[in-house]
């Protein structure tokens, strides 16, 4: 917008020759040459307020008829509102639509600013949340969704996974919360009812369970016959075909024992209690167990253990996952290898890994190695008797102690299964005794 400056110059000096004129011929120069100056400035202001009250009608009027520099004035400045207009009419469409879009889906949908408070939310997050737009736009979002395990998952800001949990307002609802930053540090939290896939979930994870427990009693029947069979003296080629059917029997009763554990880790998401665990006696223990299992293997073990830290945790099941990793590292790792125990604690949280110096793992097989059954090869696996369930175990139970699994290998140089922990589940050795 472009006003000609020269326009007013020249209006408001001929106001002033007029006024001199006038004044001289009257006696009065300078009285004159004043009156005209105020007569330019009374114009001003009447154009001004004209300007005024018109900026300040909101009812779309056409703006004061004028010439000269304060008609373009005026037109430049309507120019202007009839595109500011025109651009806010286009950007209330995009928020209506975005508001219509919104409230038609499923999933709960909260805008929560830098200051953890309530910032807007669609009309599932008043189902599924329990939100209410009348009283709580502005409030903090802690003080609405104050399940403990809910509080920690957003405080902890790392939102990699997402967190399941029952709804605040109704608990046969499940939900899956999953946050992500954006702007400055504002957080989009999205919660979806996923109900129905955990009643499926469950109803295989029943199946599996009570399939597995009821394979037991059979096993153990046809165990038991084995071992009075291969008691007895029989011709070699039939004490072949037992040798082979009791090593199968003996898988099969692991196999089931592996998904009965999985199935009872599977039923819940977390511990119900911490408990101090002497994480030293634990790691020497496995250590002593995976020395037996080497013993013709010639593998040495070699133990590097912080001694001021301990571990709160559920001690059965992390004797399960540590003695998978050890184990797993025994069957496939060649003779004489080295195989590495290690415990230790930093600000990150407790830490215990696994390294050998075995045949080491491809890159594209590592992301699938904690999936139920997954075999990077049928024959070695089979060859050494694992499960394929060993390591699903593994992360079912780091899962259940908010931890996770990471992996690293170099196929031909070995690999390293590390269990990390978080800060809260580390407690000084003094304490835990």
């Amino acid at each position: 917008m472009h006003v000609p400056q020269h326009a007013l110059l020249i209006k408001l000096v001929l106001c002033g020759l007029i006024g001199l004129a006038t004044g001289a011929l009257l006696g009065h120069a300078l009285a004159g040459f004043s009156v005209g100056l105020l007569v330019w400035a009374a114009y001003q202001i009447r154009r001004f307020n004209q300007l005024s009250e018109w900026l300040q009608r909101e009812d779309g009027a056409e703006p004061p008829e004028a010439r000269g520099a304060w008609g373009e004035l005026f037109d430049e400045l309507a120019r202007m509102q009839k595109r500011g207009r025109a651009r806010e009419q286009y950007l209330r469409g995009i928020i209506s639509r975005f508001q219509q879009s919104s409230a038609a889906l499923t999933d709960a949908i909260v805008i929560v600013d830098n200051q953890h408070n309530l910032e807007w939310w669609n009309r599932a997050a008043d189902r599924l949340l329990g939100l209410r737009a009348t009283s709580d736009r502005g409030k903090p979002l802690m003080n609405l969704l104050r399940d403990p395990r809910f509080v920690r998952y957003y405080r902890k800001g790392h939102y990699q996974e997402p967190l399941e949990l029952p709804s605040p307002v109704n608990s046969d609802i499940r939900l899956q919360y999953q946050i992500s930053t954006f702007g400055d540090q504002d957080r989009l939290l999205v919660a979806r009812d996923i109900t129905r896939l955990v009643r499926l979930e469950q109803t295989r994870q029943d199946f599996v369970a009570n399939a597995s427990h009821e394979l037991r009693t059979p096993l153990t029947v046809i165990r038991g016959y084995l071992e009075t069979f291969l008691d007895q003296e029989l011709p070699r080629p039939l004490m072949r075909g037992l040798n082979q059917m009791q090593q199968q029997a003996r898988r099969m009763e692991s196999l089931v024992t592996d998904l009965l554990l999985l199935s009872r880790l599977e039923a819940s998401q977390h511990i119900s209690d911490e408990h101090p665990i002497l994480i030293h006696a634990l790691i020497r223990q496995i250590h002593e167990d995976g020395e037996a299992l080497a013993t013709e293997r010639g593998h040495r073990f070699v133990l590097d253990i912080d001694p001021e830290y301990d571990l709160l945790g559920q001690e059965n099941e992390l004797q399960s996952a540590f003695s998978n990793l050890v184990f797993n590292a025994v069957r496939y790792t060649p003779d004489n290898g080295t195989i590495t125990l290690r415990w230790w604690a930093d600000t990150q949280g407790g830490h215990f890994s696994v390294t050998d110096d075995g045949i080491g793992i491809e890159p594209m097989h590592i992301p699938r190695l904690t999936e139920r059954f997954y075999r990077i090869d049928e024959s070695r696996s089979s060859a050494s008797g694992g499960t394929g369930l060993g390591l699903a175990i593994v992360k079912h139970v780091l899962v259940r102690h908010d931890g996770h699994l990471s992996i690293e290998s170099v196929p031909g140089e070995g690999s390293t299964f590390t269990c990390h922990f978080p800060p809260d589940m580390v407690v000084p050795v003094r304490r835990a005794e």
